[in-house]
């Protein structure tokens, strides 16, 4: 089954690109035509990347990674947080400050003092110890912290691919992602550089309808992937708890049944045979008492 439709892509304009004067060179090869002054995005080719893009997060999730949604213009807003909180993920949707990744400890610290502001009980000036003028600033360092570093919260390192609406605007998020080698997923329209994005979706990146179909798709894949890496922690611990288990005598005998009919010969018994055979005896009596009694010393052994 699809990932996404392509009458679900035309109805969001998800086709319409930028006007011819405002392109970049490098998008040229994900265009299918020009219409009324407007760059029209070919759908076929972004229904496919949409598959790579929708694989590429699932997968990335299963195996234990986040993913930070990020778009701070106004037609993204809502859409991120929506769809991020959604799926459990980090996002920023406000200001992107400069460092988020590249000086994680340094935001990681202001994480943990946003924290320690939502301990303070601001209605109760008495229990605080603390006068109503330090409870002003308090409150309000309180809000911008919030503001700029709600969406992260949570977060307690860097994520293992970030989702980027508008990778122009964007460009400092783009930028230290690279700078640390973390994948890429971002819509490309017609006056973005592909070369900057590694899972590329070729859409419009303007449109609130585009931009929410895009960024539910992008969830959907963290949803699946929560889904599979929950299911794999179960049989996990299923299996452990399985193995914890002690065995019933019939199947412990039937085990042990089977590991002494696989194993092998020893080779004591050939040589006892080999050295029977090179003595030269003509005893034929002690020959035979000898092969058998080599025959049988494996089972024995077992």
């Amino acid at each position: 089954m699809a990932v996404v439709t392509m009458r679900e892509l035309l109805e969001s304009g998800v086709h319409f690109g930028h006007q011819t004067r405002r392109w970049n060179p490098k998008m040229k090869r994900f265009i299918f035509t020009e219409r009324n002054g407007i760059y029209i995005i070919d759908l076929l080719q972004s229904l496919s990347y949409i598959d790579r893009a929708y694989e590429f997060v699932k997968e990335t999730v299963a195996h234990g990674g986040s993913i930070m949604f990020v778009g701070t213009k106004k037609q993204a807003q809502e859409a991120i947080a929506e769809q991020a909180t959604r799926v459990g993920m980090p996002y920023v949707n406000q200001r992107w400050l400069g460092g988020m990744l590249t000086n994680f400890t340094t935001v990681y610290k202001r994480l943990q003092r946003l924290k320690e502001l939502e301990q303070i009980d601001f209605e109760d000036v008495a229990a605080s110890g603390l006068t109503k003028k330090e409870l002003l600033v308090l409150s309000r360092e309180k809000a911008k912290l919030e503001k700029t570093l709600g969406g992260i919260r949570e977060m307690q390192k860097v994520p293992s691919a970030v989702w980027i609406v508008d990778t122009k605007k964007e460009h400092i998020a783009v930028g230290e992602a690279r700078k640390l080698n973390i994948p890429v997923v971002a819509i490309l329209d017609t006056n973005c550089d592909p070369d900057e994005v590694d899972y590329k979706i070729p859409g419009n990146d303007d449109a609130i309808r585009s931009v929410t179909l895009l960024t539910r798709v992008i969830a959907d894949a963290a949803a699946e992937g929560l889904i599979a890496r929950s299911a794999g922690s179960a049989a996990g611990k299923s299996g452990e708890k399985a193995a914890s288990e002690p065995l019933a005598e019939w199947e412990r005998e039937l085990l042990e049944g089977d590991k002494a009919e696989d194993k092998p010969a020893e080779p004591g018994g050939s040589e006892a045979t080999q050295a029977t055979e090179t003595t030269g005896t003509s005893d034929e009596a002690t020959s035979t008492v000898q092969d058998e009694a080599a025959a049988e010393k494996p089972a024995d052994d077992a």
